[in-house]
């Protein structure tokens, strides 16, 4: 009996192992499947690369001129802002000082012209009148040649006062432009992409990727990396079109706009230097129309360009 009763447990522990064995397999199988097949080439000829959305013109990266702590960001992820327009302000001691002490400096020597100048019209008028007297004989040729010497001494001390004031004039507008450059201005029209520094931050000239990204994003266009042994199949006037990674149902039709004439070493996204591959590549710049649903810069797009004989192919000077 106990024999019997084992045997048949024995059974039931293996129907339940194939079972679950069965389910689990049925499960990988299920959520092997792809959701969407990748993109194809609409073209019967063709060359595929990926693609990295950008701004229109490039994306700016956006940087200090001068080092210190940020007071005040004045912009937000998202902002539209025009040439001009305040981004974020540096505090820098050394540029308040130097403006504070030129100012300073510039009211002395203001203050030196005028003295130099009543003093020059007092002399003046003593040498006219000791000229009137000498004409009468009432006063010596020494007093008169006196009234000279020291009336060239005052001219010339009143042109020095004002060659200094002018000198004072020129520190006064250095200070000022050394301090206007803490106060960093967008250089062209465009939309915050992305801000890396925050109030109370060190920020320092030549950041890696810059304090605020500044990109024009009413128009984008598609930087592509086209293998080098491809190159020479890529015509300017071919068609192209780009689909997001992994989607096949939205295509985005490509204008061609230029080749850069350098063939540079292939980068991974992120662009650190300890990423490069052994791999050269010729960038085509594409520009589109923003489609109906969302795309966002940075995004990747798969590539398509039509390799038939449609045009001229790049030139070394990348026209």
């Amino acid at each position: 009996m106990i024999r019997l009763l084992t045997l048949i447990a024995a059974i039931l522990g293996v129907v339940a192992y194939l079972a679950f064995s069965f389910r689990m397999e049925k499960s990988m199988e299920d959520s092997a499947v792809v959701p969407s097949p990748p993109p194809s080439s609409p073209f019967k000829a063709t060359v595929g690369a990926g693609g990295l959305v950008e701004a229109l013109g490039e994306n700016v990266n956006v940087a200090s001129i001068v080092s210190g702590v940020v007071e005040k960001v004045f912009v937000a992820v998202g902002d539209t802002v025009k040439k001009g327009d305040p981004l974020f302000q540096v505090v820098s001691s050394q540029e308040s000082t130097a403006l504070a002490s030129s100012k300073k400096e510039l009211a002395v020597l203001e203050a030196a012209v005028e003295v130099a100048a009543k003093e020059l019209e007092q002399r003046q008028d003593i040498y006219d009148r000791t000229e009137k007297l000498l004409i009468k004989n009432v006063s010596s040729a020494e007093e008169g040649v006196q009234a000279v010497l020291v009336l060239g001494q005052v001219t010339a001390q009143l042109a020095k006062a004002q060659a200094d004031l002018e000198l004072g004039k020129a520190r006064v507008i250095e200070a000022e432009a050394a301090l206007d450059r803490t106060l960093v201005k967008a250089p062209r029209d465009g939309e915050i992409l992305r801000i890396n520094v925050r109030e109370g931050e060190y920020a320092q000239p030549f950041l890696g990727d810059g304090a605020l990204v500044l990109g024009d994003t009413k128009r984008l266009q598609v930087r592509v990396d086209i293998d080098e042994y491809n190159a020479q199949r890529v015509r300017s006037a071919a068609a192209a079109v780009a689909y997001p990674k992994g989607d096949r149902t939205k295509s985005i039709p490509l204008s061609f706009s230029r080749f850069e004439p350098l063939v540079v070493p292939k980068e991974s996204l992120t662009g650190a230097p300890v990423e490069r591959v052994d791999t050269r590549v010729l960038q085509v710049i594409y520009s589109f129309e923003c489609p109906d649903w969302p795309i966002y810069v940075g995004q990747q797009l798969d590539v398509f360009i039509d390799a038939g004989d449609s045009g001229p192919s790049p030139s070394p000077a990348g026209k």
